[in-house]
């Protein structure tokens, strides 16, 4: 996925936050915020440590890139996927249903007309 598709910037990342505007589960919390300016849509994925190593901490955040890579968002949207602890124990297929919930509560996926 091209770097134009991410929210890099602390700042851009605490208005999502800010907004107040999310969904979550045991696993994953999606924050998302209403973004115009750019003709597509943006995410970020946070890891704490807490996780686990590094090595883990990339590989679960290549894995949800992977999942965000293939599915048909809403280009007016910035979100950001905060991954928790529990999240260790599923598989990719695990946390590819579980977000795949998660994205459809938050009402992100592209509406078919």
């Amino acid at each position: 996925m091209e770097k134009a598709y991410r929210v890099k910037k602390n700042t851009e990342i605490e208005k999502i936050i800010q907004k107040k505007d999310s969904v979550g589960d045991g696993f994953f919390v999606v924050y998302k915020n209403q973004n115009l300016a750019t003709g597509h849509f943006r995410f970020a994925v946070s890891v704490s440590k807490k996780f686990g190593i590094a090595v883990e901490r990339n590989h679960i955040k290549r894995q949800v890139r992977e999942i965000v890579a293939s599915y048909p968002f809403q280009n007016r949207f910035d979100f950001l996927i905060v991954v928790k602890p529990a999240a260790k124990k599923l598989d990719f297929q695990e946390i590819k249903t579980d977000l795949n919930k998660l994205f459809a509560r938050a009402k992100l996926t592209e509406v078919e007309k």
